[in-house]
């Protein structure tokens, strides 16, 4: 194992914490605004590579780039994890009760859990069991095809600059219409939103899954809602009540789905093999892959983590009034949760970390009187904690692949995880002072869709016997290996955000079968580099869209705030 001091550096650890503070506060505007938030990891892979090249002229180490984007992708998901769970309580007016102090406890205390389990979890998962952690391997790979260089970073400020420009014109100075294309049917939201961000995450995130995603809103727009209601078999209202609990249903079906089919079958085993390993360092950073660490150290390393633990379960105590027995079963569901997790990350690449936060709020909830302000705090502690889990196994998967030290990595996560807490915070709260807590929920400016889910079950559910069919739903479309959760965000998003991100997928489809043909003809040696090097160039340019839009649009929430100007 190489030496983490050459690969934790000044020069990286500056870079990463600039690119995690563009990262976290676009990340946590994009969450709430379009209610998903795809992994910034090889995004942050290549802004990595490419800057340690331009300022060490060269020198840089893939290891380097490596632990640099580990620093700076942390942040994202621990936005995400607050963004998918706090809003909620603002949309059932709870804004009052929420202060920037417990705001900052529930990020902090997250991204400390997150940090301590990972470290615990790692050596199963990305050694022992050796899953696939496709976001992880997909970076390790970005950074292998980079090392060559390219001119990939006028792409990115380009299109950066252009849709910045764009976001501008359009919300600030209101001279491009949001819709356009609109059309007056009853119950629908029907249009399409000029959105480069929004495109550009059709573009991400796969095309199988924006279909499954464009397939969801199909059918619960014009399935039920408009299908329904021509059918006389309900109202346009009842129609809109079953789409949203139909929808909330089936995403909270996948996540018990991941939870029983991946999770509960491999954890007798995983027991076992804790059992046999311990005195040898079973736990991730109580050995490297070479030799066992001295017990001395072993004993330093689970004294500081337990400390680390009990200091948690203390601050959540008192600074988020939970009561001492209930932060202890926090805790605990915590390190049950993130292994939920590191293994729902490591087999699909998916992260559905609020449903994990919402399964501890429903397990505390049972059995201890917890006020409802307070069960948000719950559930953003555990989503957090998993947001930030998901991110560090994938990170220890490009490192595996890379030979990076596993503790340069684990040190680059808490100066990541840290500023993102500060970061996403901040971010939340100018957001929430500029547009108010109207604007938080469906049919809103920031839709934050997984909010949405966990404030309908502390507070009631619309129509009880579509979230049952959901749930049922879900949970055997995800054992059937079908795409269950982004069905069930298609279904319960408005309909012009799905129907922008699928043009964006439609455009990934014309720019791949463009890229073929550009590359026939040529060798196969020659055909699969050119074709790696359009797809990073188009990931790179579809990145810079995403980026822009989220970047300008918080800082357009800053002028708000600061000038008291609604635009």
């Amino acid at each position: 194992m190489k030496d983490w001091k050459g690969q934790l550096t000044l020069r990286g650890v500056c870079i990463g914490c600039i690119g995690c503070v563009i990262i976290t506060a676009s990340s946590a505007y994009m969450a709430l605004k379009m209610g998903a938030l795809p992994w910034p990891i090889v995004f942050a892979a290549i802004v990595s590579l490419f800057f340690l090249k331009a300022v060490s002229k060269g020198s840089a180490t893939l290891n380097e780039a490596n632990v640099t984007h580990t620093v700076m992708s942390a942040g994202a998901m621990v936005a995400g994890g607050l963004a998918f769970t706090i809003p909620g309580a603002w949309m059932l007016g709870m804004a009052d009760q929420i202060s920037l102090t417990h705001m900052l406890i529930i990020a902090l205390a997250g991204v400390a859990m997150g940090l301590v389990c990972t470290a615990l979890l790692r050596k199963h998962f990305v050694d022992d069991a050796e899953l696939e952690f496709p976001i992880g391997q997909a970076a390790a790979q970005t950074l292998v095809a980079g090392e060559a260089g390219g001119k990939m970073g006028k792409k990115l400020f380009g299109a950066m600059g252009f849709a910045g420009v764009f976001t501008v014109l359009r919300d600030g100075l209101a001279v491009i219409p949001a819709m356009v294309a609109q059309l007056p049917i009853p119950g629908v939201a029907f249009g399409l939103y000029l959105s480069p961000m929004m495109l550009a995450v059709g573009f991400l995130v796969g095309t199988g899954a924006v279909v499954a995603w464009f397939a969801g809103a199909v059918l619960g727009n014009f399935g039920i809602i408009v299908g329904g209601s021509a059918a006389g078999l309900w109202d346009t209202a009842t129609g809109q009540a079953i789409v949203s609990s139909l929808g909330m249903g089936v995403m909270m079906g996948c996540g018990f789905a991941v939870v029983f089919k991946d999770i509960i079958p491999k954890g007798a085993s995983l027991l076992r093999e804790r059992g046999k390993k311990s005195n040898a360092g079973a736990f991730g950073l109580t050995a490297t892959s070479t030799m066992a660490r001295p017990a001395k150290q072993v004993k330093l390393t689970a004294g500081l983590m337990a400390c680390a633990t009990a200091a948690v379960a203390v601050v959540i105590s008192m600074g988020l009034g939970l009561g001492p027995v209930v932060s202890v079963v926090l805790v605990l569901l915590t390190f049950v949760a993130t292994a939920m997790s590191a293994q729902s990350v490591g087999q699909t690449g998916i992260d559905p970390m609020e449903i994990f936060g919402l399964i501890a709020l429903l397990v505390i909830a049972a059995f201890a009187e917890v006020a409802q302000v307070q069960l948000f705090f719950i559930a953003a502690v555990v989503a957090v904690a998993c947001g930030l889990a998901g991110d560090v196994m994938n990170d220890f998967k490009a490192g595996r692949m890379l030979g990076t030290n596993p503790q340069a990595q684990i040190a680059g996560q808490a100066i990541g995880g840290v500023l993102g807490a500060f970061v996403s915070v901040a971010v939340m709260f100018v957001l929430l002072e500029a547009y108010g807590a109207e604007a938080f929920g469906a049919g809103g400016t920031f839709v934050a869709a997984q909010a949405s889910v966990v404030a309908t079950m502390v507070s009631g559910i619309p129509h009880v016997p579509a979230f049952l069919i959901g749930l049922a739903a879900g949970f055997v479309l995800y054992c059937l290996g079908l795409p269950s959760m982004m069905i069930g965000l298609g279904i319960y998003l408005p309909f012009y955000m799905s129907l922008t991100a699928f043009l964006g997928c439609m455009a990934k489809v014309l720019y791949d079968i463009v890229c073929k043909r550009r590359a026939a003809g040529l060798s196969e040696e020659e055909r699969t580099a050119k074709l790696a090097a359009q797809q990073e160039s188009g990931l790179v340019f579809a990145s810079g869209l995403l980026g822009g839009e989220s970047i300008v649009g918080i800082l357009l929430a800053l002028m708000v705030t600061a000038t008291g100007l609604m635009v």
